[in-house]
């Protein structure tokens, strides 16, 4: 039986090759370009060449057992659509199988962490195995993450077993009853134990001067993450050029050149490497030199002497301090602008009061006036009637009444029925 795990595992490792979805190729041995400047300052001045990366920061890997991770899924899509976790384990802890029917029967290699074999093993396959398996392989430290799937069928003949490629991911029909190894291989120094971290990360600066190739550009330093600096030249000797002493704690790289000069004139490189996790990065910074600045004018002003009679010197008392307290900008506005309000608050009452005291004094001048036309226009009714009256009353000269009753009677009817005509128009 331990052969047949041998040989199932070895198996694995033949049939690995174009399964990961992420390549596990690293970039070309320059790094990628990610940030590119030109820089031009005068002759005399300091240049700072800023080269920063948060990934580069050093943090010891001291927790190895939950750094990394692997686990197995598998999906199945019958009877109902489901995703359940096979096993997990980590260099510090053993494998955890989730179901109790598994235990014993699937299982990943103890030493998967140590040659980065992390291939799953079916012993007496089930129908109930039939699926879409992926391997999972986490690095929380180097923040990486990588999966594959292989897809699981179960056949009952035995010609109808084999192994191919669908385009997407390895498809094993395998026997109902027979052992299987799912591979899932990774060789790469991040998920194997045995490896000095702090020699896998590295920073260093290059000088290409103006007509040299750059596989010809002369190293300045390198750093590395345990410590070690190797400087090339006398200019780091010579406080030149100088970096920061803790560049791996604070991440920052950045290059500093002292009372640069038309001989500093090139291009300078930061490479960043970090192996262990697979990070290779690089900026470029073209350095020109230009004219020295003007020298700021340092000739004191001439003074002529001026022909003066001589004066005399008076002795005075001290002067006398006064402090005076100027009061707040804002305040201050506040302040006039609360004068000026009540100045046109004033005015405006003024102005009212003066408006109704004058229609008040015309609307009593108005109705003295109307009263007393309106006495008027009575009184000359009265004195219309009382003339009137009077015509009635006057006794006509040829009268030829016989007696006064007769002729009263007669007359106070002519002038009732001439009253009585008037009041009817």
């Amino acid at each position: 039986m331990r052969l047949d795990m041998i040989h199932l595992q070895t198996i694995a490792v033949l049939l690995l090759p174009g399964v990961w979805s992420q390549s596990s190729r690293s970039s070309s041995s320059l790094g990628v370009v990610v940030e590119a400047k030109n820089i031009t300052l005068p002759v005399g001045s300091e240049a700072v060449l800023p080269c920063h990366s948060p990934r580069m920061v050093w943090t010891q890997d001291r927790l190895r057992d939950r750094k990394r991770v692997v686990h197995w899924d598998v999906f199945r899509s019958s009877p109902e659509y489901s995703v359940e976790r096979i096993l997990d384990m980590s260099p510090g802890a053993r494998q955890r199988v989730y179901n109790s029917f598994n235990k014993g029967r699937i299982s990943i290699p103890d030493s998967a962490f140590i040659d980065g074999n992390f291939s799953l093993i079916i012993n007496n396959v089930v129908t109930t195995d039939k699926g879409v398996y992926t391997c999972n392989l986490h690095h929380h430290y180097c923040k990486i993450d990588q999966s594959v799937q292989i897809q699981l069928n179960v056949t009952k003949s035995a010609r109808k077993e084999k192994r191919y490629w669908d385009g997407e991911k390895t498809v094993f029909i395998v026997l109902l009853g027979s052992s299987v190894a799912l591979p899932c291989v990774n060789r790469r120094p991040l998920w194997r134990e045995g490896v000095q971290e702090e020699q896998q990360q590295v920073a260093h600066w290059d000088f290409q001067p103006p007509g040299v190739r750059p596989d010809r550009a002369d190293r300045l330093v390198d750093l590395y993450a345990s410590g070690e600096r190797r400087d090339y030249g006398p200019l780091f000797a010579q406080s030149k050029m100088s970096m920061a002493e803790h560049a791996f704690t604070l991440g920052d790289f950045s290059l500093t050149i002292a009372d640069v000069k038309p001989v500093d004139r090139g291009l300078y490189s930061c490479h960043l490497h970090h192996h262990y996790c697979g990070l290779h990065e690089r900026r470029i910074f073209r350095l020109t030199v230009g004219p020295p600045l003007p020298p700021a004018s340092t000739t004191a002003p001439r003074i002529f002497p001026i022909d003066e009679p001589e004066t005399r010197t008076i002795n005075l008392d001290a002067p006398h301090v006064v402090n005076v307290i100027l009061p707040e900008h804002q305040a201050y506005l506040v302040q006039h602008l609360g004068y000026l309000l009540a100045a046109v608050l004033l005015l405006v009452f003024i102005v009212v009061a003066v408006i109704v005291l004058t229609r008040r004094r015309k609307k009593k001048d108005y109705d003295l006036r109307r009263s007393a036309r309106g006495n008027l226009m009575s009184g000359g009714e009265m004195s219309l009637d009382y003339t009137e009256l009077k015509a009635c009353n006057q006794e006509p000269m040829n009268s030829d009444y016989k007696n006064n009753l007769l002729k009263e009677r007669d007359m106070t009817k002519g002038c009732n029925k001439d009253f009585d005509g008037r009041l009817w128009k």
